[in-house]
C-alpha cells in the first residue's frame, strides 16, 4: 500500500502577549509595540542612562515622538508634558515615564467621542499623570518611594546629597511617619500627590 500522505501542520502565527509594563499602563501588545517603535525612532544613548536599553528621549523630541504615534499635541501642552515625564527637569526623558503618558493619550483619544463631566475627567487625568511621575521615582515599581529610590536619582543627577538630607525629605513628605526601628519609612502615592501640591504643581 502506498504510504499516507500527512496533512501539512497548521501553523498559527504567535500570538503577542502584553508585558508586566503594558498591562499596568492598559496597554494591548500591539500599542507598547507602537510605542516601542515610535521611541527607538528618536531615542539616544545618554552617558547618564548607559544601561537602558531603549535609550532615553532628549525633551526636543518628545513632541516629535507623540506626533508619530499620532498623538500630535499642541506646544501650549508641552510645558505640562515635561513636567509630568521629566518632574526632575533634567532635560531627558526614559521610556518607561513616556511609555506611561502615552497609555494616557491613547486612551484618553480612544475615549474622545464619549461624553463625560469634564470636572470628573480632569480628576480622573491628573491621578493617572500623577501616578506616571510617581512611577519615575520609583523606576516603575508600585512604590513607596524609599531612600534607596531617591539615592538613586541623585546619583543619576550626579548630585552630592547626604543620606540625612534624602531622610529629612521623606520624613516631611510622610508627616514624619516613620517605619519599623529607625526605618524612615516611604512615600505613599497620595503623599507624593499632596507634595506636588503643596509644591505648586498642577497635572494636566
Amino acid at each position: 500500500m502506498p504510504p499516507r500522505s500527512r496533512a501539512a501542520p497548521n501553523k498559527k502565527a504567535p500570538v503577542k502577549r502584553a508585558s508586566k509594563l503594558a498591562k499596568e499602563n492598559g496597554l494591548s501588545a500591539d500599542q507598547e509595540a507602537e510605542i516601542r517603535e515610535a521611541f527607538a525612532l528618536f531615542a539616544v544613548h545618554h552617558p547618564i542612562h548607559a544601561d537602558s536599553k531603549e535609550g532615553v528621549l532628549r525633551k526636543d523630541d518628545v513632541r516629535r515622538c507623540l506626533i508619530s504615534l499620532n498623538l500630535a499635541p499642541d506646544k501650549s501642552e508641552i510645558p505640562s508634558i515635561l513636567e509630568t515625564i521629566d518632574p526632575l527637569n533634567t532635560g531627558i526623558v526614559e521610556f518607561i515615564p513616556f511609555l506611561s503618558y502615552a497609555a494616557i493619550a491613547m486612551h484618553t483619544k480612544e475615549d474622545g467621542s464619549e461624553e463625560a463631566d469634564d470636572d470628573e475627567y480632569q480628576v480622573e487625568s491628573n491621578a493617572e499623570e500623577v501616578s506616571a511621575a510617581y512611577r519615575l521615582f520609583t523606576h516603575g515599581g508600585a512604590g513607596p518611594i524609599t531612600i534607596a529610590h531617591l539615592r538613586r536619582v541623585a546619583k543619576e543627577l550626579r548630585e552630592d546629597v547626604s543620606d540625612d538630607v534624602l531622610k529629612d525629605m521623606i520624613l516631611e513628605a510622610n508627616s514624619g511617619v516613620k517605619g519599623k526601628g529607625r526605618d524612615t519609612g516611604g512615600v505613599s502615592l497620595e503623599e507624593f500627590e499632596s507634595v506636588m501640591k503643596r509644591a505648586g504643581l498642577s497635572f494636566g
